[in-house]
């Protein structure tokens, strides 16, 4: 029997990651805005006890030309806080984790709003710690430029210092995922969870090392989960098959607009056929840059083939049988990758369904998930102390 259980998160927002998901068969398209979806969505995931269902925010729309926006379903979604307060009235102990800027909110707004959130769901709040990449949000709050990387990273230092004054016995759990050098010590100093992205299990491992290296010097502990892209079938064939009808389903307006964001920088002008050009530094999210731009290099892709990767969703994907991905999720929690998944299904209902009956099934065979929650609160379900405010 492993000594060690898996951590699974769920990322809900979008409600799955993959840009054609909407197109899939059987798919609801209008499941970012459609409650009755969105519930039906949480139970399972609660049934399968998930540690946490997840929902990313986004406070502009996505930085894309419009026709890239008319082939996605993402562009509408609840505001976090409300969502998360209806859903806690639908479940009972699964974790409930939102996205909440230090760039463009203030302190005491983000402390009432979890705080209220942790005392309705009775201690299963989570608040995800950003500092907004998107540069058009600076434009919705009354700013001409955006305020500059690492600037981001000083003030949210000071926020969130200035949040957990506000708090009392009402702790949610603080949750992060910077991975540039800036996002790296911040999370290691300040988080309890970090949402990792790293695509291989050698740079997990590395990643891994470092931030728990860093939170150990800073007197802390805390959760990597890196996310995946997890592609399951009950054969293999049948898993790939799921995988190239969905990847043949992406549009050719979504790719080069989705990597010009993901790069930081406007690559409509690049050649489709050539390497990917010498990328600048940006003001933007640039561990995810740097993992594109490493990764083109590695494998020799041309900007066509990385356009087509990040069109369908260019992180962590795992695609196979159960016990196939079984063993990549055991090889990553026990060689000192992970401590878990945020798992990022690649359509709905279909690839929530096909994960929970047929993945977490295997998981628990090998002793690596657990049968039923043995606590009531996040902090229960993470292995994490109840802290409070002194």
């Amino acid at each position: 029997m492993p000594t060690k259980q898996l951590h699974l998160g769920a990322v809900m927002r979008p409600v799955a990651i993959h840009t054609a998901w909407w197109r899939y068969p059987g798919a609801y398209p209008d499941a970012n805005f459609n409650l009755a979806h969105i519930v039906r969505f949480i139970r399972t995931l609660e049934a399968a006890c998930f540690d946490a269902f997840f929902m990313a925010d986004h406070l502009a729309v996505m930085n894309m030309p419009v026709r890239a926006l008319q082939r996605s379903a993402t562009v509408s979604s609840f505001e976090p806080m409300t969502l998360l307060s209806a859903l806690a009235m639908a479940t009972e102990r699964i974790g409930l984790v939102a996205t909440a800027s230090t760039t463009f909110e203030e302190p005491l707004h983000v402390a009432r709003r979890f705080a209220s959130l942790d005392r309705i769901s009775n201690g299963r709040a989570g608040w995800n710690v950003v500092t907004t990449a998107n540069p058009d949000a600076a434009l919705n709050f009354g700013l001409t430029e955006h305020v500059e990387h690492d600037e981001r990273y000083r003030r949210a230092r000071d926020f969130l210092c200035v949040v957990e004054g506000f708090w009392g016995d009402a702790r949610p759990v603080i949750v992060q995922a910077g991975a540039s050098e800036a996002g790296r010590q911040f999370a290691a100093e300040t988080a309890e969870v970090i949402f990792g992205s790293s695509r291989t299990i050698d740079d997990a491992r590395l990643f891994h090392r470092d931030v728990k290296a860093r939170a150990a010097a800073a007197g802390r502990s805390c959760k990597i989960l890196p996310g995946a892209m997890v592609t399951v079938g009950r054969t293999r064939a049948e898993a790939w098959e799921k995988k190239a009808l969905l990847d043949s389903l992406v549009h050719p307006d979504s790719g080069m607009p989705n990597l010009s964001i993901r790069l930081g920088i406007d690559a409509s002008g690049f050649d489709l056929d050539a390497p990917l050009p010498d990328i600048p530094p940006s003001n933007q999210s640039q561990s995810q840059r740097d993992t594109l731009v490493a990764l083109a290099r590695r494998d020799h892709l041309t900007v066509r083939q990385l356009a087509q990767m990040v069109g369908g969703f260019g992180g962590l994907e795992m695609v196979g049988t159960a016990g196939e991905i079984a063993d990549t999720m055991q090889e990553w929690l026990e060689t000192g990758a992970a401590d878990g998944f945020n798992i990022m299904f690649p359509t709905m209902p279909t690839g929530l369904d096909d994960f929970v009956e047929l993945v977490i099934p295997e998981l628990r065979r090998r002793g690596l998930f657990r049968r039923e929650y043995e606590g009531t609160t996040l902090r229960d379900h993470l292995g994490l102390p109840r802290l409070v405010n002194d």
